[in-house]
């Protein structure tokens, strides 16, 4: 058998090149659970509203791989001690963070699965990868898991200046075009350091997290919960559970085997077993697009209009408000649907509702984003900052959304 350069190089449009650190690293890559993030959008559907938001949840997992490698080194220089298998496993966690993602990454994650989170799934591949892998992942499980004894390797993965923040808003803003969200990951990188085993930003760096965390309000606001891929992300929930309310029925639908499992069984939190979770890695964006195609024809009014909307981009109306959305307003619109095309309530209701989104760019009640002082004392980004409104980021900011057809 012939061997293959292991130590490749990757030619990213954000980074330049990203070296793959070790030949197990590749081995991980090359995996087919690991593979499939290729075929799922790291934006859901956003793509509607943003049409260079076509990048992929493999991209995302080696950015982050690349910016984890970045502050493990400005970390040792720093005098921080972290061994090489401590390092692999870091490099290793963050690489498979997201590898429970299921199609179109969020909106697909309480509609083909009841009450199963995309984090969990993760756990379940990597558990299911370490025993693949000879146990070598028995590390990385644990720090992901937060279950390691040095508290800051977890908040390099999972905080509110985490690795994946970092590269998330950097991608995601130069796929979209959204310069707002384009932070510096170089700079905050360079300036994180530990402080009684917890990840600190060294006071040089304040302006940086400031402009970072108004990056992701202006992120979430402008990208994120811009209303029409708000819509669009609705529109795609209801096709899965108007497509599983049929196979229930047992209307016969066109679609994947993968996919076909999912709509006529009724799975979730209990019932998940190895065989499931081999299936869900079968399933991606295309099985989804290519159902809906077939769907079009169908004989369901809901169905056959709900993906002729999505895949055609004739979307739902949705206006976006500071104050509730009166139910009258729903009815208004439910009864025009109803006598337009002579269906009943419950068929209108998939496409009239209501909702409401809400963003929070700094939580100040979980683990702080610390300041470290030149004199060794750390406080909160929010004292630390003479910037006024920053304090205005730790209020959640809610809007409230109607969705309905087009006159």
């Amino acid at each position: 058998m012939n061997s293959r350069n292991k130590l490749k190089i990757l030619n990213d449009p954000i980074y330049g090149f990203i070296t793959i650190p070790n030949e197990r690293i590749f081995d991980i890559i090359e995996h087919k659970y690991f593979q499939r993030l290729r075929r799922i959008s790291q934006m859901g559907m956003s793509y509607l509203v943003y049409p260079g938001a076509q990048h992929t949840r493999f991209h995302h997992a080696l950015g982050c791989m690349h910016l984890m490698r970045k502050s493990l080194e400005v970390l040792r220089f720093k005098g921080v001690k972290i061994s090489e298998k401590e390092e692999e496993a870091l490099l290793i966690a963050i690489l498979l963070h997201d590898i429970g993602h299921g199609p179109f990454s969020h909106a697909m994650e309480h509609s083909i699965v009841s009450g199963v989170s995309h984090e969990w799934l993760s756990l379940q591949f990597m558990e299911k990868m370490n025993a693949e892998f000879n146990q070598s992942l028995t590390l990385a499980i644990q720090i992901f898991k937060g279950e390691y004894h040095r508290k800051f390797f977890k908040q390099l993965i999972a905080s509110q200046l985490d690795v994946d923040r970092l590269d998330y808003l950097k991608r995601d803003s130069f796929y979209t075009g959204v310069a707002e969200g384009n932070i510096n990951s170089e700079r905050l990188i360079t300036m994180l350091n530990v402080n009684n085993d917890e990840l600190v930003v060294e006071q040089k760096g304040i302006y940086s997290v400031e402009k970072f965390l108004v990056a992701r309000r202006l992120m979430y606001w402008q990208v994120y919960l811009h209303k029409t891929s708000l819509g669009a992300e609705q529109l795609l929930i209801r096709v899965l559970k108007r497509a599983k309310e049929l196979s229930g029925k047992g209307v016969e639908l066109p679609a994947s085997k993968a996919l076909s499992f999912f709509l006529k069984n009724e799975m979730n939190f209990e019932n998940f077993t190895d065989k499931t979770l081999h299936t869900f890695s079968k399933l991606d964006d295309y099985d989804i697009v290519s159902a809906m195609k077939e769907w079009i024809s169908c004989d369901d009014f809901v169905l056959k209009n709900l993906c002729k909307s999505i895949i055609n981009r004739d979307l739902l109306k949705v206006k976006l408000k500071k104050t509730p959305i009166e139910s009258g307003k729903v009815e208004k619109h439910l009864e025009e649907l109803q006598q337009k095309y002579k269906i009943s309530k419950e068929e209108a209701n998939y496409f009239v509702f209501k909702g409401s989104v809400s963003n929070l760019a700094y939580r100040d009640d979980v683990e702080n984003i610390n300041i470290l002082y030149k004199n060794g004392k750390v406080s909160d980004v929010i004292k630390a900052s003479d910037q006024l409104n920053l304090s205005a980021l730790t209020k959640p900011v809610v809007k409230y959304y109607i969705c309905y057809p087009k006159p």
